[in-house]
């Protein structure tokens, strides 16, 4: 099916704040043909993003970041999370992407304000969505070359209440926190199952060039 499959009755915006939230009544095709009913739908909207495993090929080794998340905090009134399950998260680095940048410019944005690595290089993992069933975010998410003896330390915006730990981490070490659940960030956990795949062909192409 297609976007033309699709037909919106009305679109409202039903809060604006740090965030906004859109309202949507709509009906689309239905796999059995014709239209399905007309349904309502609320959508989270907080624009696109970019995501980056910050990697030192020279040491083998990552920075990762630690900061704070509201989410994960209030996860732990649900019977799944335990009361002293720790909402600080350990995860790669992300922006969200503002007016006129490309993904690869708050790559490397992003990268010196969290870590204080300049990105030397970018491979591309791939591009998708968070949470499609009720938000419209999208990240790009990249492996980023950097020199990791630049890393470490505590960064964040302090007018927005930012403050992230980063600290360096041996490749295995990081590899081993897919298998033993250490990681409960999709994006990171998506990051580095790509980069376990590929470490490898990576380390190679990278400390040849």
């Amino acid at each position: 099916m297609e976007p033309k499959d699709v037909e919106v009755f009305n679109k409202s915006t039903a809060f604006d704040g740090f965030f906004r939230i859109d309202r949507y009544s709509l009906r689309h095709h239905s796999f059995k043909g014709g239209w399905g009913p007309s349904v309502n739908r609320e959508i989270f909207e907080r624009g696109h993003a970019v995501a980056v495993l910050p990697y030192d090929p020279n040491l083998d080794r990552l920075i990762m970041t630690q900061q704070f998340r509201i989410g994960a905090y209030t996860a732990r009134n649900s019977e799944w999370f335990a009361n002293n399950y720790s909402p600080w998260l350990i995860e790669g680095v992300a922006g969200i992407i503002e007016a006129g940048e490309k993904p690869e410019d708050v790559a490397s944005r992003e990268t010196i304000e969290e870590t204080g690595c300049f990105i030397e290089k970018l491979e591309y993992i791939g591009h998708y969505f968070v949470s499609p069933g009720g938000s419209s975010e999208s990240i790009f998410s990249y492996l980023g070359k950097i020199d990791s003896k630049k890393g470490g330390g505590i960064y964040g915006i302090a007018d927005e209440g930012e403050e992230l730990k980063t600290f360096a981490v041996p490749i295995e070490e990081a590899f081993s926190w897919i298998d033993n659940d250490n990681v409960s960030n999709g994006t990171t956990l998506i990051m580095l199952m790509w980069l376990r795949h590929h470490h490898t062909r990576i380390r190679e192409l990278w400390n040849s060039s």
